[in-house]
């Protein structure tokens, strides 16, 4: 069976493609004849790209902090230098840094997974609008999580909620100028050791424990009683990246084993 052509000469941001689930997203754009335009702060970016050009795909890095505003920007402008325009946008930066009760949270600890998981969609949807909007048409997919949902990690919580309401309402608002919102909100995901570690501080024997109890509620809220693959995540994203979902927009979908967060 022959590879689909979804992205055929579409050009295609994907934020957080160093590794994980937008590593997938990158690699799988780029097999179905996608110019990928890479984002991430971690050099592992450029492996991504040599991967991706050794099967004769085609693909630009952008080293940036899309925490910044400016990070965003500069990610859509190398895009529209290099290949003329912006079609598509994927959302993958974030993730949880502590897993904690709220309490034991420190303030500049939240700053910094509001930092993390909420700011970084936030600024590259406002970054791509404008391209879009004179295009009047566009893509995008924010990664979300079911954690909306979720014990000890409640700053991330907050940025997801954010993150969906973004979805929701950015939909609303440019519907009528053909752009499409949706996102991901994805569920336990197994995947390798991370190359560069959210946190590098050794777990405390509460951290272990605090960890394991949002390891045993994603299990028992997960009706399929398991994590999924960073496949079955790609797969969700890439059908509302592509034309396939062309009547879905301004919806979250879960990818949980049946977790509707």
């Amino acid at each position: 069976m022959s590879q689909p052509k979804r992205f055929q000469d579409q050009v295609v941001i994907v934020t957080g493609a160093a590794q994980g689930i937008g590593r997938g997203v990158a690699l799988h754009v780029a097999a179905e004849g996608g110019k990928v335009v890479l984002a991430d702060r971690s050099d592992y970016l450029y492996e991504v790209q040599a991967e991706i050009q050794a099967a004769a795909g085609q693909a630009i890095s952008v080293l940036a902090d899309l925490e910044t505003f400016a990070g965003a920007q500069s990610v859509v402008d190398a895009a529209i230098e290099h290949y003329g325009t912006v079609n598509t946008l994927i959302n993958n930066v974030g993730g949880a840094i502590w897993m904690k009760p709220f309490d034991a949270f420190a303030e500049e600890e939240i700053i910094k997974e509001i930092n993390r998981s909420l700011f970084p969609t936030l600024w590259c949807c406002r970054a791509v609008l404008p391209e879009m909007l004179k295009n009047q048409s566009g893509t995008i997919v924010n990664v979300s999580s079911i954690a909306t949902r979720g014990i000890n990690r409640i700053p991330y919580s907050a940025a997801k909620g954010g993150v969906n309401a973004l979805t929701a309402s950015l939909a609303f608002e440019h519907a009528k100028d053909g752009i499409r919102v949706n996102a991901v909100a994805t569920g336990g995901t197994e995947a390798p050791p991370r190359k560069v570690p959210r946190n590098t501080a050794e777990q405390t024997e509460n951290e272990r424990v605090w960890m394991q109890q949002v390891v045993d509620q994603t299990l028992d809220r997960s009706l399929m009683g398991r994590y999924g693959s960073i496949q079955e995540q790609v797969n969700a994203i890439l059908f509302l990246a592509s034309s396939e979902s062309s009547y879905i927009t301004g919806t979250v979908v879960p990818v949980g084993g049946g977790d509707q967060g």
